[in-house]
């Protein structure tokens, strides 16, 4: 990430930043271009949907997510997406763009490390009206390459900020500090996640004594640290194989940092129900 080499070829519609947005009657890419994409994919930028009329399906990280009037879904990078045969509502705007646009806009959006685990986002009809104006202006703006970056990004922050806000609606002033440092321990798990750190380590890090880590993980995740990071690992693991990073479960779990393979094949059966090799089967049979 960082350059537009992260993008497919021919992805972005501005000459200096790596974004594309597309709607029923503009920007998709040519039919070659969208076979060579596929429908099932490991995501290099972050995406957005956002429907405004009818109804679709999305796949993220090999969970269903009906997508209705005014909700919006997002992906992030390196989440596996599936999109659906079938048209993305009546309609919609899409929107891709990678880190470096998101290095050049003025602010971070706490949104986007999802803690709150919901790539969904239901609008009421007034804010839905005021994403719609701001896709609206995005689209025009990409609708000719040499548009000046700083106008796009305008826009761009406005709507990541529009949607933070919406995202984060339902939390309570007082957990403002614990998200914070719920989002901090998000980003060590992810900055660290082949390591495999200790709780100890971690909560460490956040000036946190083990006990308030386990309160904050447990009230914002369900889960406890440990099981958060398993979960995240295995998650890892699944992504690898469904996207045909097939190596063996030996080469895998080392990949992954367990030094014991059998280690780590139990450990993906405790968590998925199903043998890595149950799991190549189900691949194969889909």
């Amino acid at each position: 990430m960082g350059s537009t080499d992260s993008l497919p070829e021919n992805f972005s519609q501005n000459n200096q930043l790596p974004i594309r947005i597309v709607s029923p009657d503009f920007g998709h890419l040519s039919p070659e271009g969208a076979e060579k994409y596929g429908l099932t994919h490991r995501l290099p930028y972050y995406f957005f949907l956002f429907v405004l009329d009818g109804c679709t399906r999305h796949s993220v990280d090999l969970e269903k997510f009906d997508v209705e009037k005014h909700d919006l879904l997002f992906c992030l990078p390196n989440q596996i997406q599936q999109l659906p045969a079938a048209l993305h509502g009546n309609d919609y705007y899409k929107l891709g763009f990678d880190e470096e646009c998101l290095s050049r806009l003025p602010k971070q959006y706490p949104f986007l490390l999802n803690p709150l685990n919901q790539h969904k986002i239901s609008f009421a009809p007034v804010a839905a009206g005021r994403l719609k104006a701001i896709f609206e202006l995005l689209s025009g703006l990409l609708s000719t390459p040499e548009t000046e970056p700083e106008l796009i990004l305008a826009h761009l922050n406005s709507l990541l900020t529009e949607i933070n806000t919406a995202y984060f609606t339902a939390q309570q002033k007082p957990a403002d500090d614990k998200l914070t440092k719920y989002i901090g321990f998000k980003v060590f798990v992810e900055n660290n996640l082949i390591n495999h750190p200790s709780i100890k380590d971690i909560a460490e890090q956040l000036a946190l004594s083990t006990d308030s880590l386990y309160q904050i993980v447990k009230q914002f995740s369900g889960r406890s640290p440990k099981e958060f990071i398993t979960n995240r690992l295995i998650l890892e693991a699944r992504r690898r194989l469904y996207y045909g990073e097939r190596s063996t479960v030996k080469e895998l779990a080392f990949e992954l940092g367990f030094n014991d393979p059998d280690y780590f094949s139990r450990l993906f059966k405790k968590v998925t129900g199903k043998t890595v090799a149950d799991f190549f089967q189900d691949l194969s049979g889909n």
